[in-house]
């Protein structure tokens, strides 16, 4: 049995703020050489050409890049994305067309029964996008405990998005694409807990069965009966 939970608090006080991503992304028609993660957020971060713990293996014969990264986000609203910002010669049309293969925060929580969120992108294809196009989703991202019967938790968290697509202008030209992940926190947490079926609930529910068979029992044998009983009359009426 598994008992749902709403609450208002931070299930994760010894992660330090910090919250694990996992990006995994497929651009197949701009190379490796130009493609760079960027993050910021709203503690003053900013980092352009992040590569810590990330690789960038190519696809399609070098005109094509798949990024996997992993590194971590603050519990603070902000971004991250995939761009060519760092790249020391930007090229002239980067084609921001994608799928995206997994983007996960924190532990996947991966327990029968529990139907969660954990990689609400995953398979993501914007490969028939326009390809100049700049591509925003926008995260709620949401904690989640997961208590078995040892009373053991494990911490993660869910997200919803809403996304769109768009090539953006200034008054100097066109404004060169990206993909954007900007994340909130909500301050809801989810929290499922297993809990073993009380000895009392499973004896009356035997006990429901067996009432309800007994029942059926009884309703089968009086109809019987009463068949019986009406054939037998209709036999001695022929007998007479």
């Amino acid at each position: 049995m598994r008992v749902n939970e709403l609450y208002v608090a931070d299930p994760d006080k010894d992660s330090g703020g910090k919250i694990e991503v996992n990006l995994n992304i497929s651009l197949p028609n701009l190379s490796c050489d130009v493609v760079g993660l960027d993050i910021q957020d709203e503690m003053g971060r900013h980092e352009v050409g992040h590569i810590d713990n990330s690789m960038k293996l190519p696809l399609n014969n070098g005109q094509g890049c798949r990024f996997e990264g992993q590194f971590s986000i603050n519990k603070v609203p902000g971004n991250f994305h995939v761009s060519t910002h760092s790249a020391t010669a930007q090229p002239d049309n980067p084609d921001m067309t994608h799928v995206i293969n997994k983007l996960t925060f924190g532990e996947i929580i991966e327990v029968r029964n529990v139907q969660g969120a954990f990689n609400a992108l995953a398979g993501t294809d914007k490969l028939s996008s326009n390809a100049l196009a700049s591509h925003d989703y926008v995260l709620k991202i949401v904690p989640t405990v997961y208590e078995d019967l040892k009373e053991k938790q494990r911490f993660s968290y869910q997200y919803t998005v809403a996304q769109k697509e768009y090539v953006a202008y200034s008054h100097t030209g066109r404004i060169i694409p990206a993909i954007w992940f900007r994340y909130d926190l909500s301050p809801i947490t989810v929290k499922y807990i297993e809990r073993q079926q009380p000895l009392y609930r499973f004896i009356t529910t035997i006990c429901a069965i067996i009432g309800g068979t007994f029942t059926v029992a009884g309703i089968i044998d009086s109809c019987i009966f009463t068949a019986s009983e009406a054939w037998k009359k209709i036999q001695l009426g022929k007998i007479h």
